[in-house]
């Protein structure tokens, strides 16, 4: 009997944790997609989750850090002016999100974007 890539990684604790927290993402991206404007939509990557180690927010339960990633700056810059209202609405909806923290995908090695 041969078990999926899936299966196989929910028998390890560690690896079913990181399996989990992924789905996590894309939920909470799938939540927020449609407050994220059309054109932005496809620039715009669900990171991962973390959890919040700072005391004043540990006290009120288990918070999250959650990672928004854009493809470029100018994506980027439109995404910041939305994080306060993506960040209300996951945690309108339940969500223990406290901050969405947004980063700049990184090009691939090799693709400078340079061309001779």
């Amino acid at each position: 009997m041969s078990l999926s890539l899936f299966e196989a990684s929910l028998q390890n604790p560690q690896l079913a944790r990181l399996q989990i927290l992924a789905r996590t993402s894309d939920q909470y991206l799938a939540l927020v997609h449609p407050l994220i404007p059309p054109a932005l939509r496809a620039s715009t990557k669900a990171g991962p989750i973390a959890p919040v180690t700072r005391p004043a927010e540990a006290e009120s339960g288990e918070q999250t850090e959650w990672c928004l990633i854009a493809a470029n700056s100018a994506s980027a810059g439109k995404l910041r002016q939305l994080l306060p209202t993506l960040l209300q609405h996951l945690q309108s909806a339940g969500h223990p999100v406290s901050t969405i923290r947004l980063t700049i995908e990184k090009a691939p090695p090799g693709r400078s974007g340079a061309s001779f």
